[in-house]
């Protein structure tokens, strides 16, 4: 019986999304009349909750607005998944682990895009739990997602290690009271 529990970040961390994300929000803002730069997005809105980045692209934007970009940065998703890179490493490290560990994803992403990239890349079957943006009522920063893992699991925050690479995914390991394992760049 597994007495441990590991839980990942999916974009940053398994994959480096960064433009896969990038080219379906461009797609999807420029299909409305507003352009992205890559520059713009890896500075201000990379690794963020969209509804704390909208607002630096389209000054006092609807709720609609919003939320129809968002949903087309969805559709648009599967597209333009031969961008993302793989992080080989990390899914070795899971991999070995996963005799004493349980293995979860807790990601800000949609449930949608988490699991067209884990079945693009055929790595869903990895993972006990994967609980996504819809899951949770607070995103990260907010321990939520991580804490509603340790629950399903029964795992204690002593037996917890937490795979993150964003400042936002960091706090919100730490506010769990878990140990975080910090991912820089691959690729």
């Amino acid at each position: 019986m597994k007495s441990k529990l590991a839980i990942f970040d999916l974009d940053g961390t398994l994959f480096d999304t960064r433009l896969v994300n990038f080219h379906s929000y461009r797609q999807a803002l420029s299909e409305e009349g507003y352009e992205l730069s890559l520059e713009f997005y890896e500075t201000e809105c990379n690794g963020k909750h969209y509804k704390s980045f909208f607002p630096l692209i389209v000054k006092n934007p609807t709720e609609e607005l919003m939320e129809s970009v968002h949903i087309r940065k969805k559709q648009l998703y599967p597209e333009f998944l031969s961008k993302v890179t793989v992080n080989d490493h990390l899914f070795q490290i899971a991999g070995l682990i996963s005799p004493e560990y349980h293995i979860a994803i807790v990601t800000t992403a949609s449930r949608e895009n988490c699991l067209s990239l884990l079945d693009y890349f055929g790595k869903k079957e990895m993972f006990e739990l994967i609980i996504a943006q819809e899951d949770v009522t607070k995103t990260k920063p907010d321990p939520e997602g991580l804490l509603k893992a340790m629950c399903h699991f029964g795992i204690t925050k002593e037996n917890t290690i937490v795979f993150e690479d964003s400042d936002t995914g960091i706090k919100a390991a730490k506010q769990s009271g878990a140990g975080v394992l910090v991912t820089l760049e691959f690729g």
